[in-house]
């Protein structure tokens, strides 16, 4: 990874956890604060009921908090959403938005991402945007194209001025022990990297390029060695804080 970009590695704990899961966090944050300082910005990104719980342990330890997802209104009558502004009320300092789950489950297109973006920006977040192909669209040899899509329509323009992350999480990969090969995380991240250079410039030569699709502690010095991948973001992972904490130390 590029010396002058501090690498993030951001846990998605998903649709898991209760209270119980805490545990797991007050181990990790012990260990962040009784070893060396990590070398990275570490994230963790609960289900909405756990943020204000987990900020009280993660604050102290200088691990930041996220949320899974954000309306683009900033409030008014969608009941079950949760607006960025309410995430940042309860601790989170960064939002994750068009997760390909959220994109299957959801229908969520690259305008909404793009939207939902804009929101988190406004409400002083920081957007990790992720983009990848299923394994369809891959196997058809259309990854370049699909990512390249996504990346246009779902960064807002903002990323100019503002701090912003992407996440590359090949679909296929998701959850299935599957990993790409080296050569072909290190051919996708460059031409991310050079998209965004194109699109904006030298702004566009310091935006995170995470990598997420089964990041593990047994892969993780590997992929977070190659060109352009500036982290992670962490699925399941994430959830224990051994496996995470290996992670981190491995960027």
């Amino acid at each position: 990874m590029p010396q002058n970009i501090t690498p993030l590695i951001a846990g998605n704990w998903k649709m898991n956890g209760l209270r119980a899961a805490l545990s797991e966090v007050e181990t990790l944050a012990s260990r962040l604060t009784a070893g060396p300082a990590p070398r990275c910005t570490v994230a963790i990104c609960p289900p909405a009921t756990l943020l204000g719980p987990m900020n009280r342990i993660t604050a102290p330890a200088g691990i930041v908090l996220g949320g899974q997802d954000c309306h683009p209104a900033p409030s008014g009558a969608h009941t079950g959403d949760i607006s960025a502004a309410m995430l940042a009320d309860a601790g989170a300092q960064m939002v994750i938005v068009g997760h390909s789950e959220r994109r299957a489950d959801h229908g969520e297109t690259d305008e909404l991402v793009r939207a939902k973006a804009i929101a988190g920006l406004a409400a002083g977040l920081t957007p990790i945007i992720c983009i990848g192909e299923t394994r369809a669209e891959r196997e058809a040899g259309a990854a370049d194209a699909v990512c390249a899509r996504q990346l246009l329509g779902s960064v807002p323009d903002q990323a100019a001025d503002e701090d912003v992350v992407v996440a590359y999480e090949p679909v296929w990969a998701i959850g299935t022990g599957l990993t790409p090969t080296a050569a072909d995380i290190a051919a996708m991240h460059n031409s991310l990297r050079q998209q965004l250079i194109s699109r904006f410039g030298g702004r566009g030569a310091a935006i995170r390029i995470l990598y997420g699709g089964s990041l593990k502690p047994a892969n993780a010095r590997e992929i977070l060695a190659i060109a352009h991948v500036n982290g992670g973001l962490v699925g399941g992972a994430s959830l224990l804080a051994d496996d995470f904490a290996a992670i981190i130390s491995a960027a």
